[in-house]
C-alpha cells in the first residue's frame, strides 16, 4: 500500500451520502470500517474506534434527518446532530484528523431572495434546523476553522428514500401528485456531493462551504421534471399529472423555509461548479425505475 494512501473514516456510511462516498471513492483513499456500526452520540464508542482505526480525515455524515419527527423528538435530534457532532469533533482533535462535517440549508429561515452566503446569519425555523446548526457549533467549538462544514440541501441518490425515489414510486400508481409549489430550492444528487467532499478534502479546505446541483426549483419544478425524465425512459408506464398547491394545502409539523438556495460561489472557485439538477436526474432515472436500486 502506498505510503501516501489517506485513511478515512465515513459516520453515517450506510446512508445516501455515505454510500455515495464509497461509490466515488477516489484513488489513494482507503475506506476505514469499523467493526459495528459506529453509534457516534455514544462518546467512549467514538474515542476508541477512532483510536484503533487512526483515520486522516473523519467525514461525518451520520445525521438525524426526519425533519417532522423532531418537531416532537427534539432530544432524540439534538443528540445525534448536536452531541454526536461534538463527540466526532472531540476525537478529530484528540487524535490529530481531520474533519469534514455535513450541515444543511435548514440553518436559514427562507426569507432571504437571493442564494444564501456560506456567512450569513443562521436562524431556522425548526427542531431539525436548529439542532443542525447547533452541531456546526459544536464542531466550531473545538476545531474552529481547521473544520471543513458542507451545507447541502434536497439531496437524493438511488440508494435511499427520497423524493425522486417517492415520486417515481407513486406517479406510476395515482392519477395525480399534489406538490408544493411555493418552497425553492436546489436539487443535489449525492453523487456529485461526494465528489465536491473529496475534491475539498484534497484541496485541503476549511472554514464553510456551500455545494448543490446548479440551477433553482421548486418542489413542483423538481417532480414535474422527475415526471417527464421518467416517462422519457419508460413511456409504457402510466404517469401521474402533477399539480401544484401552496405550503398551507400541505402542513407538516416543522416548518420549511420558502427560499433556501445556497450560494456555492466558494467552492466553484475551488474545485469547479457541478451539474445542473435536471441533468443529475436524467443521468440516474433508469436506476429510480430500477426496485433493485434501492
Amino acid at each position: 500500500m502506498s505510503a501516501e494512501t489517506i485513511k478515512v473514516l465515513v459516520t453515517g456510511a450506510s446512508g445516501q451520502l455515505g454510500r455515495a462516498l464509497f461509490d466515488t471513492l477516489p484513488p489513494g483513499v482507503e475506506w476505514l470500517k469499523p467493526e459495528r456500526r459506529l453509534d457516534i452520540t455514544d462518546r467512549a464508542a467514538v474515542m476508541r474506534v477512532v483510536a484503533d482505526l487512526k483515520p486522516a480525515l473523519i467525514i461525518n455524515a451520520a445525521a438525524y434527518t426526519a425533519v417532522d419527527k423532531a418537531e416532537t423528538d427534539a432530544a432524540g435530534a439534538y443528540l445525534v446532530n448536536q452531541t454526536g457532532a461534538l463527540n466526532m469533533a472531540i476525537a478529530t482533535q484528540e487524535t490529530g484528523a481531520r474533519m469534514a462535517h455535513i450541515s444543511t440549508d435548514f440553518i436559514f429561515n427562507g426569507r432571504s431572495s437571493v442564494p444564501y452566503q456560506t456567512d450569513d446569519a443562521p436562524d431556522p425555523l425548526s427542531v431539525y434546523g436548529d439542532s443542525k446548526l447547533k452541531g456546526e457549533q459544536a464542531v466550531r467549538s473545538v476545531l474552529g476553522e481547521q473544520a471543513l462544514i458542507v451545507r447541502t440541501a434536497w439531496v437524493h441518490y438511488p440508494a435511499g428514500n427520497n423524493f425522486v425515489r417517492t415520486m417515481t414510486r407513486i406517479m406510476r400508481v395515482r392519477e395525480e401528485v399534489r406538490v408544493v409549489a411555493d418552497q425553492i430550492g436546489s436539487p443535489t444528487d449525492a453523487g456529485g456531493l461526494a465528489k465536491a467532499l473529496w475534491a475539498l478534502t484534497v484541496q485541503g479546505a476549511t472554514g464553510s462551504y456551500h455545494w448543490t446541483d446548479a440551477g433553482v426549483a421548486s418542489w413542483y419544478d423538481f417532480a414535474q421534471a422527475i415526471r417527464e425524465l421518467g416517462a422519457k425512459a419508460r413511456p409504457q408506464d402510466r404517469w401521474a399529472r402533477v399539480t401544484p398547491i401552496r405550503s398551507e394545502d400541505y402542513p407538516t409539523p416543522a416548518k420549511r423555509p420558502h427560499y433556501s438556495v445556497l450560494d456555492k460561489s466558494k467552492a466553484w472557485n475551488l474545485i469547479g461548479a457541478g451539474s445542473h439538477w435536471r441533468e443529475s436526474i436524467e443521468l440516474r432515472i433508469e436506476d429510480y425505475l430500477d426496485p433493485a436500486s434501492g
